[in-house]
Parts: structure tokens; C-alpha cells; sequence
């Protein structure tokens, strides 16, 4: 048992300094290209009108890497002002609750996420700004939907390990 344990914690690491590189890599891509926008606005009255599609797709990517990453973590946002008044049962079951809820949540993102990825693909929709293809951007809702689902599996997988532990 002990051994399962500390596999589903090493992976939970590896994956995790992957998330941090992720979100690293958007942020200070995102960071360049509105310094950038700034930059040329200011000395020339233009504006980079691309930057707002690419700033979009990066704060989406954030967003659900960001969430990702705070599964793992057990640091997402948690409201327990009643909570931590109950005992120790229906606590369990309060989280049990918010568990089921979420990854209810972000399996419905995956399904309708993917449907829309392919119909985005399957009718040629291109972006506003650029004309590249919007799948190019849709498609990452589902693939992080589905690695925020993992993350839920091997976040239950490991509290029941612990649980089964002490």
C-alpha cells in the first residue's frame, strides 16, 4: 500500500513540474506580447489587434493549467466556513460532494468542449483576427478538461491510499 502511495505521489510530481512549465511559458508569453502591444501603441498609435486573440487563447490555457495544477495541490478555491463546524463524517461527505461536483463539471467541459473543437474543425471556422483555424485554440478546452479529470482521479487515488494508511 505504501508502495502505490509513493508512485501516485511521484507521478503527481512530474506532472505537476510540467504544469508549472506550462503556465510559466503562457504567462511570460502573454506578458511579451502585451508589453510588446504596449510598446508599439505608445510610439506609433497602432495597435497589434492579433495580440487580443493569442491574449485570450493564453489566459483560457492558464486558467485550466492554473486549475490543473490546484487539484493536485488541494489549494483550489474552497468556501468551508460551515464545513469545518461539522464533524468529521459529514465533513467527508461535503467533499465527497464537491468532489463528484466537479469532476461532473469538468467532464460536461469535456464533452461539449470536444463537440465544439469539432465542429469548429468540421465547418473550417477560422479566427477573427488572424484567419487561422479556431480549432487551433477550441481544441485545448478539451484536452485540459480531460487533464483536470485526471488530476480529480489520481487526487481521490491518492486520499484513499492515505486513508487506507493511517
Amino acid at each position: 500500500m505504501q508502495d502505490k502511495l509513493l508512485k501516485t505521489e511521484q507521478l503527481s510530481q512530474r506532472i505537476l513540474k510540467i504544469e508549472h512549465v506550462l503556465a510559466a511559458s503562457a504567462m511570460a508569453l502573454l506578458c511579451l506580447l502585451t508589453f510588446a502591444n504596449v510598446l508599439v501603441r505608445y510610439f506609433t498609435n497602432i495597435s497589434f489587434a492579433f495580440t487580443e486573440e493569442f491574449s485570450t487563447f493564453l489566459l483560457v490555457f492558464l486558467t485550466l493549467v492554473g486549475a490543473s495544477s490546484a487539484f493536485a495541490k488541494n489549494k483550489q478555491i474552497e468556501i468551508t466556513l460551515l464545513t469545518d463546524r461539522l464533524p468529521a463524517l459529514p465533513q467527508r461527505i461535503m467533499r465527497g460532494m464537491v468532489w463528484v461536483a466537479n469532476f461532473l463539471m469538468f467532464g460536461l467541459l469535456l464533452w461539449f468542449g470536444t463537440w465544439f473543437a469539432f465542429d469548429d474543425f468540421r465547418f473550417e471556422v477560422t479566427s477573427s483576427s488572424l484567419g487561422l483555424p479556431q480549432w487551433w485554440y477550441s481544441i485545448w478546452l478539451p484536452l485540459l478538461s480531460l487533464a483536470i479529470l485526471l488530476r480529480l482521479l489520481l487526487a481521490a487515488v491518492q486520499a484513499s491510499l492515505q486513508r487506507h494508511r493511517t
